[in-house]
């Protein structure tokens, strides 16, 4: 169970930091709308972002930690979730989700304190969006975001036990992809083992599907497994997530069945240069934007500036559906500044269209005090099987 997954004392302490910042941006109340959110501060692993949820906190720590949530979900937020007060809307019939939740709001006296809510991509319609706030009104005095997200990009230890046994399981599952490796297997069939495996050593389904892509298809950056079978002279790219308790771990390598082109080990070790050219900048006390310059400069320098189309790296959390990533990019914008104990993806790519080629290496980093520690054991090498 997740409310099991740490101690009574680790949340209770992430609910500390929570209303001490809203104490300091003079906050009454926040309304939490993410999963990845909600999860970190009740350990829900509940289902109930396909719909309206929120979980409402008080800058107090005397009020109740209130989730409302569809009736669906009811039973496993009484059963599986630090909370004290569950409410549910809706059941065999359809109802307003808007309409429950301003009816809890006038329930709870929120109104005319000062109130900020979340509104993150994917897990708030913006028709409920408009409509809650024009019902707040002037109680809505913020839209924070990134609160809570910003106070979690450090993990705890007990954080990193969970994903260090997710890098593992990465680890184990790359194995076996290689050994799964040779001509004609549908891409799909190969993405099975790494998903049998996966599952059998306990990691749970990833936030996001697996990426694999051969022959032709090696210039997609995340394109999911097809049909396509596996032949002779194939180049391509795999990337997946292990999971424990949540916590994620990606990697991503290159393979080739047979010999691969001069072109082909030109840009993996294209690649592999900008990582370690990243991962070198890497360190607490620096603004994440710099690993990114120094990924993008090998590249621009290589000529291939136009292939690069995907961010340098992010950082990684628990991962609920459609991704695992965190709000801590390294692109040139970043906002954010890198300290020990956050744990980064690290992937600047190459993909190529007019060359129908394509490389990316994946690894998770640790950020320590003067660098960084690299969580994967898997060699980087590009992988090449007999067909």
């Amino acid at each position: 169970m997740s409310r099991l997954d740490f101690s009574p004392e680790e949340f209770a302490s992430r609910r500390r930091m929570v209303r001490q910042a809203m104490r300091e941006q003079q906050l009454d109340w926040l309304v939490v709308i993410h999963p990845v959110c909600i999860h970190w501060l009740t350990g829900s692993d509940a289902k109930s972002y396909q719909e309206f949820q929120c979980l409402l906190v008080a800058a107090d720590d005397e009020s109740p930690l209130t989730v409302m949530t569809r009736a669906g979900e009811y039973n496993e937020f009484v059963q599986d979730a630090l909370v004290d007060v569950v409410i549910a809307y809706g059941g065999g019939e359809n109802a307003d989700p808007v309409e429950a939740f301003l009816q809890l709001v006038q329930h709870l006296g929120l109104s005319g304190s000062r109130i900020g809510m979340e509104v993150p991509a994917y897990y708030l319609h913006p028709h409920h969006y408009l409509r809650i706030r024009d019902a707040l009104g002037a109680s809505l005095v913020a839209e924070p975001t990134h609160l809570v997200h910003d106070l979690k990009l450090v993990k705890s230890p007990a954080e990193l036990a969970c994903i260090r046994q997710a890098a593992a399981k990465a680890d184990a599952a790359m194995a076996v992809f290689v050994s799964a490796l040779r001509a004609g297997c549908s891409e799909l069939s190969v993405a099975g083992e790494v998903m049998h495996v996966l599952m059998a050593q306990g990691s749970a389904l990833a936030a996001s599907p697996i990426n694999l892509v051969s022959g032709e298809r090696s210039c997609f950056s995340h394109g999911a497994p097809t049909e396509r079978k596996l032949r002779p002279g194939d180049v391509g790219n795999v990337e997946f997530g292990a999971t424990h308790r949540r916590y994620t771990a990606t990697i991503g390598r290159n393979f080739s069945l047979g010999t691969p082109g001069a072109r082909m080990r030109e840009l993996h070790d294209l690649v592999c240069r900008a990582s370690d050219a990243c991962m070198a900048r890497i360190r607490d006390g620096v603004p994440a934007s710099e690993p990114h310059a120094a990924a993008k400069d090998v590249i621009s320098r290589a000529g291939l500036e136009d292939g690069r189309v995907h961010l340098t790296g992010y950082g990684l959390a628990p991962g609920f559906p459609p991704g695992w990533g965190e709000p801590i990019h390294m692109l040139a914008d970043s906002r954010h500044t890198l300290r020990a104990g956050m744990v980064l993806s690290v992937e600047p790519p190459v993909f190529i269209g007019a060359e129908g080629l394509g490389a990316r290496v994946i690894d998770n980093v640790l950020v320590t005090q003067h660098g960084c520690e690299i969580l994967s054991r898997f060699s980087r090498d590009l992988i090449v099987v007999d067909p």
